[in-house]
């Protein structure tokens, strides 16, 4: 039995239209017998439940910092709002998922972020990102359960530590991790471009397959910007033990995540080897 996981996100996760379609999609693909766990993040709900809560988010080298009080509200968006509005979906259309954190059942342990800085002199030091933290490791008894009863897990970025902190993790390197633990066949990062370029302006320079070593040597030139997590992801869950990473356009999903499934040459894959 095929098993994926999918990283959701970006505007697939805001538009109506587009979450209801990768729903169907899932609900598809386990008609045909695919387990399919689904990890999501939800940057854009977070900050607009900091901004009616009033609080400024402060980066640090483009790293928002989390304190105390904006955990709660970055929790009651993941949870309260992505997850929950997933969930719905999958309760319309006929399909059991249920709805979980990387908190429930201590499924993924985190560890706090300490962010390396330069100052004006030139100087390295440690900084604390407040609430925000690492993957240190993962349990994956709850969610091969549920895969088992054909219960779809919906995943969000939330953990906490041996001490019971709570810290906001990066959905998809939350996503990497978890799919390379699960020994998945395929590793799916949905995002709103058709995949990796050469020339990141050019679309005609799409990238089909390349190697993970391929792969690292285009940090800086070809990966850029948010493209680099979602590398950087990719890499993570095949060195843990994915067997496939592809990036697709999340924004095309009712032909896109089938031709997949089929093989079919669509985004960019990334594969350990050839």
């Amino acid at each position: 039995m095929q098993r994926i996981l999918i990283k959701y996100g970006g505007n697939a996760m805001i538009e109506d239209d587009l979450r209801s379609k990768i729903i169907e999609n899932i609900i598809q693909l386990k008609e045909q017998g695919t387990q399919v766990l689904l990890v999501h993040g939800g940057g854009p709900f977070i900050a607009e439940e900091l901004e009616k809560a009033g609080i400024e988010s402060e980066f640090i080298d483009g790293h928002r910092k989390t304190t105390s009080e904006a955990l709660v509200h970055v929790e009651m968006a993941l949870k309260g709002r992505v997850n929950g509005r997933l969930i719905s979906l999958f309760n319309q259309f006929g399909s059991r998922a249920v709805g979980l954190s990387g908190k429930d059942a201590a499924m993924v342990m985190a560890e706090e972020r300490v962010h390396t800085t330069t100052d004006k002199n030139g100087n390295k030091q440690k900084v604390s990102l407040g609430h925000v933290g690492d993957v240190k490791n993962i349990n994956t008894q709850f969610a091969e359960m549920l895969l088992q009863e054909n219960i779809t897990p919906v995943i969000t970025c939330i953990a906490t530590d041996e001490k019971g902190n709570d810290y906001n993790i990066n959905a998809d390197m939350m996503a990497g991790h978890l799919a390379g633990a699960l020994n998945v066949d395929h590793f799916l990062v949905l995002t709103n471009i058709d995949g990796l370029r050469h020339d990141v302006d050019d679309p005609e320079s799409h990238i089909t397959e390349l190697t993970a070593e391929q792969a690292k040597g285009m940090f800086g030139n070809s990966i850029q910007g948010g493209m680099i997590p979602k590398i950087e992801a990719c890499l993570l869950a095949l060195e843990k033990g994915a067997h496939k990473a592809t990036i697709i356009n999340g924004t095309k999903p009712e032909l896109l995540i089938h031709k997949i499934i089929h093989n079919q040459n669509v985004g960019t894959s990334i594969i350990s080897k050839h």
